[in-house]
């Protein structure tokens, strides 16, 4: 039998692409009784697509694992990245905490922090502008937002973006930055520059970002809805989309069907079982128990791509019944 060490470990580290640094990991567990973990996000829609779920089945670990979590609401962050007008912005943060709510987290088990809870004062911005002598400008440049990068003279607030990013760290008072990989650049220099700032450097928990659905983007994202999932999707649209999705023959790289199957038809949230029906001249109906089986039916192309998608579409429509109901209370 597994000790609670060993069950705590595997909890907050299952599902990950890259920890920074285990060693560090443990260390914290045992110096700690409960580490704070944050998580932050940009609002930027009405309505989070299941890319996010798959940080929020690591939230739920992270609370079984006796962490604290908190889940910083960047509405700030979103107004320099000019996600939209002030008021928008705060009408899509209060969407983006009621959809992380009706996902499944408790709300007495998350912290919910705004950026202009604590990033408007004055300890805040002499943080910033000390980062802003270390910290030089190709360097930050590299760790803006995806806009930012792609911009041959971005705005200034963007070189301010991860800057504040660092300083979220010491003025949340975490031990544990979490994200996905597009986050890495701004950890890592977390990692090396928030000493400047008199903080220790973060341990960095990092998971995949979902390809989208359409072949040739970089990952699902809110601004590309024709290749994202919403919650609030309709059945009709979540069939469709399915159906329409990029999920070659035997191919499970940068597969979003595949990535659906394994982060979420038997994620935390999922189901047990993956039933495929089909006529008995193509195999018949075949169950799948675990994401393990049916990678292997698919990548020896005993599982057809049309066939898959009917059943994970039938699947995510399942899953996502009772979120839908939550937001509409």
């Amino acid at each position: 039998m597994k000790s609670w060490k060993e069950k705590r470990y595997e909890l907050i580290t299952r599902n990950l692409v890259e920890i920074i640094e285990p060693n560090e990991l443990l260390n914290i567990l045992e110096e700690k009784k409960s580490p704070v973990v944050y998580h932050g996000f940009e609002p930027s829609s009405k309505s989070i697509h299941i890319g996010y779920l798959i940080g929020i089945q690591k939230h739920m670990d992270f609370i079984d694992a006796k962490l604290k979590l908190i889940i910083l609401l960047a509405n700030l962050h979103a107004w320099l990245n000019e996600k939209g007008s002030w008021e928008e912005i705060e009408e899509m943060t209060e969407k983006y905490k009621k959809n992380f709510l009706a996902c499944g987290l408790s709300k007495n088990k998350v912290k919910f922090v705004l950026g202009t809870d604590f990033q408007l004062k004055k300890e805040y911005w002499m943080d910033v502008m000390k980062l802003s002598l270390k910290i030089r400008l190709l360097r930050a440049k590299r760790s803006m937002t995806m806009i930012g990068r792609k911009e041959k003279d971005p705005h200034i607030a963007q070189m301010l973006y991860p800057l504040m990013q660092v300083a979220d760290m010491k003025h949340l008072s975490i031990d544990i930055a979490f994200g996905d990989l597009a986050q890495r650049k701004v950890h890592m220099i977390a990692r090396e520059y928030i000493d400047k700032i008199n903080y220790k450097p973060p341990i960095c928990l990092h998971h995949i970002e979902m390809h989208p659905l359409k072949f040739g983007l970089e990952k699902m994202s809110s601004s590309k809805p024709e290749s994202s999932i919403f919650l609030t999707d309709s059945e009709e649209i979540i069939r469709k989309k399915i159906m329409d999705a990029y999920c070659p023959k035997g191919i499970v790289e940068a597969n979003p069907i595949l990535e659906i199957s394994q982060y979420i038809i038997f994620g935390r949230i999922g189901i047990k079982e993956l039933k495929v029906e089909r006529e008995k001249k193509y195999g018949g109906d075949v169950v799948y128990k675990n994401y393990h089986e049916l990678k292997e039916d698919f990548m020896k192309e005993r599982l057809h791509p049309l066939d898959l998608k009917k059943a994970v579409a039938d699947a995510l429509i399942k899953i996502l019944k009772p979120i839908k109901n939550r937001l509409k209370e």
